[in-house]
């Protein structure tokens, strides 16, 4: 069985074509700039590495996702003769609300749900659904999986997803902590449970999915009972350009003070804060360490405060789930940045957690980093959210 997976931005589409059968990707690519002058594809044969680069006007998705199919289909760099071998098309999807608690088909009544959301992700959720609507239209009767952001921590009780603030607006709008990155939790969480040879239905893990945007997810018996995200993924932990969790009213004082707009104070919380904010450097953590290196003060500063934060919630979530088995690490931060993860596990041996720093220095998609004597295994796991939603629409067709 062959699945194509989707995951479209607003102006972008990024797709893989994996053979489930080993669950070997056959082709990947990146769709740029769509609806913008000078649209591109970058499609990659992955067995012989054989690239292919084409600029051409791509007014929408839909025509994105042509372009992406003849890739796939073209005799000279494609993986197959034509469209009748592709069985299936997985779609990430970003928000469900509280109305969609798991991967389903993407029937109208589905599609018309995840529609009544796009308030909720005005930037994600309707480029999402244009590149749904445009294989359906180019693939017609293509069973279509919808994968969502969401739908892992659906399982969190009401206790960690209410917001202490008057109820009717959870009533009226909606409004309570949501989480996101579910996908790439879901993923390694599985994945630890299945390198330690152990039920993750007996395991308490912790997935700490840390890049640009970074979440912590805490994992009992294979369900979310926490995560650091909210109602948007602003919230949480310091990120790269984003605030994480601040004192709410610091945003009326900076509004009096700078004389600042509701959208001013958007853009201040999400682009301007964070690693970026604290360092006045940059939002990468590359840059950071390089900043630190030669001196940098308030780039040293920025990395303390974001590792406080981690271990912030990561006391938080062994109490809650009264014990760790497991540390995850994964994402861009987490997969390839062996200083945070050893500043993040610094000083918990109390709590179990105890790193070897030569296990912690390797360069492999999975690994354990943890000292033999560690209680709790701390391990290192590529994230794989295109297999993961892969998997569920394979799951949902048989």
């Amino acid at each position: 069985m062959k699945i194509l997976v989707m995951n479209c931005g607003s102006s972008s589409l990024k797709y893989q074509l994996i053979d489930m059968e080993n669950e070997e990707v056959l082709a990947k690519g990146l769709v740029e700039r769509i609806g913008i002058d000078n649209s591109n594809i970058k499609h990659t044969r992955v067995a012989d590495k054989a690239v292919w680069e084409h600029v051409t006007d791509m007014p929408d998705h839909t025509v994105a996702i042509e372009l992406v199919i003849k890739a796939l289909t073209d005799p000279e760099h494609g993986v197959v003769s034509d469209l009748s071998e592709i069985d299936a098309v997985g779609h990430r999807t970003v928000h469900a609300g509280e109305k969609i608690t798991e991967s389903v088909l993407a029937t109208e009544e589905n599609i018309a749900i995840v529609e009544s959301l796009n308030d909720l992700a005005p930037l994600h959720n309707p480029a999402c659904l244009a590149g749904i609507k445009g294989c359906m239209e180019l693939m017609p009767g293509k069973p279509m999986g919808m994968v969502f952001d969401t739908a892992f921590h659906s399982t969190m009780p009401a206790e960690a997803y209410i917001y202490p603030i008057p109820y009717e607006y959870y009533e009226k709008y909606g409004v309570r902590k949501y989480g996101f990155h579910g996908t790439s939790h879901k993923y390694v969480s599985r994945r630890a449970a299945e390198i330690l040879g152990k039920d993750i239905k007996d395991l308490k893990i912790i997935t700490l999915h840390l890049g640009n945007g970074a979440s912590l997810a805490a994992v009992k018996n294979g369900k979310v009972v926490d995560t650091s995200m909210g109602f948007t993924p602003l919230a949480g932990i310091a990120m790269g350009g984003r605030s994480g969790n601040i004192d709410p009213a610091i945003l009326f004082f900076l509004a009096d003070k700078e004389n600042l707009s509701l959208d001013d104070l958007n853009t201040i919380l999400n682009k301007k804060s964070g690693i970026l904010g604290v360092s006045g450097v940059s939002s990468d953590f590359r840059d950071i360490h390089k900043a630190e290196d030669e001196g940098n003060e308030r780039a040293k500063l920025a990395l303390e405060v974001y590792v406080h934060r981690v271990k912030s919630y990561l006391g938080a979530y062994i109490a809650i789930m009264n014990g760790v088995d497991a540390l995850v690490f994964t994402a861009g931060v987490g997969e390839n940045d062996a200083l945070v993860r050893k500043m993040v596990c610094s000083d918990l041996e109390n709590l179990g957690i105890k790193i070897d720093e030569e296990k912690n220095n390797q360069r492999e998609d999975e690994f354990i980093i943890s000292a033999d004597d560690s209680p709790v295994k701390v391990m290192h796991i590529a994230t794989n959210e295109e297999l993961m939603i892969a998997r569920d629409t394979m799951e949902l067709i048989q």
